[in-house]
């Protein structure tokens, strides 16, 4: 009977043990677990002043990179153009009284570029190419100086500036310096025209014909 008794104890005591003995956890593959979301990425904002500055500068083509070189710089003349239609020509220029010697220097630099230049149409025109000084004084006491162009050179151009220019390319900017600082105003041109006379009456070799005058009225009766 005691036999039994302790049988029946061990039984009762392996049954709690077992009871209290918490059951081992499964563990879960990793390929069956879920995986973690992760949320996408988002763009920083950024203003549209600071996109403006990021924004790549835009390529110019090499075509208008040279459109946009500065073309190099022709003293114009200061009457523009100065052309002739007729067979003579006349250009009068008022130099300030104490810039004679400036304006004869230009002079001296433009006499020089005609007997030296190669250009076929600036031989023409040095041909005819007369300067004077009128030994009266210009008007509001300045110096008178006249340009006699005869023969004039139809359609040539006789501005300063691109004789000059061509002669000396490296001074031209002192010369026209000079130039134009001594000019007292702009210049006058002119075509000239030779003056054809009308025929006379024939009349004996030597003699004049008489001018012819008009019968007076008679006088009133009294």
């Amino acid at each position: 009977m005691r036999t039994v008794l302790t049988a029946l104890a061990a039984v009762c005591l392996t049954s709690l043990a077992n009871a209290q003995t918490p059951a081992p956890q499964q563990e879960v593959p990793a390929s069956v677990a879920p995986a973690q979301t992760v949320p996408p990425a988002v763009p920083p904002t950024v203003a549209p002043a600071a996109q403006d500055a990021l924004a790549p500068a835009p390529t110019v083509p090499p075509a208008t990179q040279d459109l946009l070189v500065p073309a190099p710089t022709v003293p114009p003349a200061p009457l523009g153009a100065r052309m002739f239609t007729a067979s003579t020509g006349v250009i009068f220029t008022a130099v300030r009284a104490d810039r004679v010697v400036d304006f004869e220097m230009v002079i001296g630099y433009l006499e020089a570029a005609l007997e030296t230049s190669t250009d076929p149409g600036v031989q023409a025109q040095a041909s005819g190419w007369q300067v004077l000084r009128a030994t009266e004084p210009g008007p509001n006491g300045t110096v008178l100086y006249m340009f006699l162009l005869e023969p004039a050179v139809p359609g040539a151009d006789y501005g300063l500036g691109r004789i000059l220019s061509d002669a000396y390319p490296d001074q031209i900017q002192d010369i026209w310096k000079l130039y134009t600082g001594a000019l007292a105003g702009g210049g006058s041109l002119l075509n000239l025209t030779p003056v054809e006379a009308p025929p006379l009456p024939m009349e004996t070799p030597g003699t004049l014909a008489a001018p012819a005058v008009a019968p007076r009225p008679a006088p009133p009766a009294p």
